[in-house]
């Protein structure tokens, strides 16, 4: 038995996806864990698909075991996003190598280029480029090439190599004995308007779901509703409009003025899309500008992010799934597990609170429905169960 760990979104499950589980296996998995954003993305969104039916798709197309990263770290910037996703793999105890997507493919490089950026971002340099009102991508772009080689340098200038870079890093300072492996990403590129052949970006896959449009040349095509972020847009604003100043100081992500930019940006935007451009500047990149939004719309603060994980959650399994859960109880599992929110809500204060959170974010999550669901979603829909 041999289990590899993939950290994903799935916003929606597209054939790249798929492409990346089978080169998993290829690897050497026998067994394969995804930990996957439940109702908010990474990127600042809604996600499209309830996380079950994403869940499915998964576990229908290669995955083994599908676990929620919860919506305190799906919201992060990519090194809380890492570590929060990387905290849950190891506290199962049974994990054997993560495996990421990346654009270069070569371990050693990234190896070498998440060398490259913890000793940049405590260099001086680095310091003075935030202060100067650089934003994070840009001051660290900046400080790698000024310290390493160009090879270095193009190596961190890609999305799907910073996120891996994060695992990287996340690993390490926990001293993890989980063996990093990279896929090398095919096809369209991140946030491309493109596609190549089979492969399209999820972000292009999302616009045709949107639209009405037919995908299932790049994902398995569901009759699932599809979520929209612009049907919450006046709850956003609302929100925001009731916020005062000095709330804006404790969201996650909102320092830097940014909080500052919002609070001034929502008394004139009329619109998401005009709060965005309000607010953007060098010093913040949009995705960072959403995530903040999304943030303070549902009461994510500073602290919520510095506490660690208290339940691990199951979304679905088929049976070599089981035979991880075995194994990881087997191993010692660090963390309460279960396939029901309420029951790990019970196992503590922290545990209540988070899954608390959790639940408030998915009732929020089906405001952007058509066709609205009433509140509880999270305590009573069931895991998916698949029989092979």
């Amino acid at each position: 038995m041999k289990t590899a760990a993939v950290i994903c979104e799935y916003n929606p499950f597209h054939y790249g996806h798929k492409f990346q589980l089978e080169q998993t296996r290829k690897l050497g998995a026998t067994h394969i864990v995804a930990v996957m954003s439940g109702d908010f993305t990474q990127r600042g969104d809604i996600a499209v698909f309830d996380k079950f039916s994403r869940a499915r798709a998964a576990l229908q197309n290669g995955a083994d075991l599908v676990l929620e990263l919860p919506v305190r770290y799906s919201l992060c910037a990519a090194e809380g996003f890492a570590r929060g996703a990387v905290g849950i793999i190891s506290a199962l105890g049974c994990v054997d190598m993560l495996s990421f997507g990346s654009e270069c493919g070569d371990i050693a490089a990234l190896r070498e280029a998440a060398g490259a950026v913890d000793y940049a971002v405590h260099s001086e340099y680095f310091q003075m480029l935030m202060t100067g009102g650089k934003s994070y991508p840009a001051a660290l772009a900046q400080a790698v090439n000024k310290f390493y080689t160009e090879d270095v340098y193009q190596t961190i200038s890609s999305p799907n190599n910073t996120l891996a870079v994060e695992y990287i890093k996340a690993l390490d300072d926990i001293g993890s004995s989980i063996e990093p492996v990279t896929v090398q990403r095919e096809g369209a590129a991140h946030d491309s308007a493109e596609q190549s052949g089979e492969f399209a970006s999820a972000s292009l896959i999302r616009k045709r779901i949107l639209a009405g449009e037919s995908y299932s040349r790049f994902a398995p095509e569901t009759s699932e509703p599809a979520a929209d972020i612009r049907r919450l847009e006046t709850a956003i604003l609302s929100k925001l409009r009731m916020m005062r100043q000095e709330d804006f100081a404790n969201v996650y992500d909102a320092a830097q003025g940014l909080g500052d930019r919002l609070y001034k940006a929502v008394r004139k935007a009329c619109s998401l899309d005009e709060l965005y451009f309000l607010t953007k500047t060098k010093r913040y990149t949009l995705a960072r500008i959403r995530r903040a939004v999304l943030c303070a719309f549902l009461d994510i603060d500073k602290k919520l992010l510095l506490e660690p994980a208290a339940y691990i959650r199951i979304l679905g399994m088929n049976s070599r799934g089981r035979e991880v859960l075995s194994a990881a109880k087997s191993a010692g599992c660090a963390l309460p597990m279960d396939t029901s929110l309420r029951a790990l809500m019970d196992t503590s204060r922290e545990a209540h609170r988070q899954g608390a959170l959790q639940a408030r974010c998915c009732d929020i999550w089906s405001l952007a429905l058509e066709k609205p669901r009433q509140c509880g979603a999270d305590f009573t829909a069931k895991p998916v169960m698949i029989n092979d």
